[in-house]
């Protein structure tokens, strides 16, 4: 009864890995990461839910949530925004958040667009930084994804 309580649990945590790899607001791959643990553990780290693979996607789920906060900024710092975009870009996230997933992008763009055009007055400039952030934002996305991504098929490999 417990293994089925536990497959049902650790189903619902890998589905919301998976769309929390694309929804701001819900850890993606620690929920996948989470999930998978819970069906290793009642399947006493069988393969191939091993001890090892368990580890090595603990080391990886952390690696990729921090990485997470940082790809945008960095897209933003390497395609020539300043301070002010960077900030614009956190604050037209937080506020495209709440429209949709794609809000989440245009609000990035935007925010870094029109903070850096308000500082700086050259249009060419903001929508180079703009685009950065919106670089960033799909590269840590496609990452969560893939972890997310791969620790479903693991749960599912298990299960048959």
């Amino acid at each position: 009864m417990i293994e089925v309580i536990a497959i049902i649990i650790g189903s619902i945590l890998i589905l919301f890995g998976l769309v929390g790899s694309i929804l701001p607001v819900l850890p993606g791959p620690p929920f996948s990461f989470v999930g998978l643990l819970l069906l290793a553990l009642v399947s006493d780290f069988s393969p191939p839910l091993t001890s090892t693979l368990v580890v090595t996607m603990g080391i990886v789920t952390v690696v990729v949530t921090g990485v997470d906060y940082v790809i945008p900024l960095f897209g933003a710092k390497r395609y020539g925004a300043s301070k002010w975009g960077v900030w614009g870009s956190v604050v037209g996230m937080a506020i495209g958040i709440f429209w949709s997933p794609f809000g989440l992008l245009l609000g990035a763009f935007a925010g870094a667009v029109f903070a850096e055009w308000l500082v700086h007055k050259k249009k060419g400039q903001a929508l180079r930084a703009g685009w950065g952030v919106v670089v960033g934002t799909l590269l840590g996305t496609i990452l969560k994804l893939g972890i997310s991504g791969m620790m479903a098929y693991y749960f599912v490999r298990a299960l048959l």
